[in-house]
């Protein structure tokens, strides 16, 4: 089994490899937000004339899976550096989010079968 660095390594990393090259000054939420939606951008390229039966498949393609993987990592890269630079705990923001969306869009026919939703309190 791999194992895979924490969150906040892969933070810290990130963060020493813009130090190393005095980036920092370009770093604002402003900028990174722009980098974060080309590499969304980028990524989006490699599936926009895919049938959605190829889309599925597209890890199949070594190349192609190099591609995405590799668009999937610059994504999360600047995600991380944005989220580093506004003080945003990504992990607590997802969760919160998932919490509110639980709440937002209960799961069908719940409440006949004893998962009766509670009013907010």
């Amino acid at each position: 089994m791999t194992e895979h660095p924490d969150l906040a390594r892969l933070q810290r990393r990130l963060a020493e490899f813009a130090a190393a090259r005095n980036w920092q000054p370009y770093h604002t939420p402003k900028n990174l937000v722009a980098a974060l939606s080309v590499e969304a951008s980028e990524l989006v390229e490699i599936f926009q004339w895919l049938t959605p039966e190829e889309s599925a498949r597209v890890m199949d393609d070594p190349g192609t899976a190099h591609r995405v993987t590799d668009e999937v990592a610059d994504v999360l890269a600047y995600l991380l550096q944005l989220c580093e630079v506004l003080g945003i705990d990504p992990l607590a923001a997802l969760a919160t989010k998932i919490d509110r969306n639980e709440h937002r869009f209960p799961v069908p026919g719940a409440e006949g079968r004893g998962g009766e939703q509670q009013p907010d309190s």
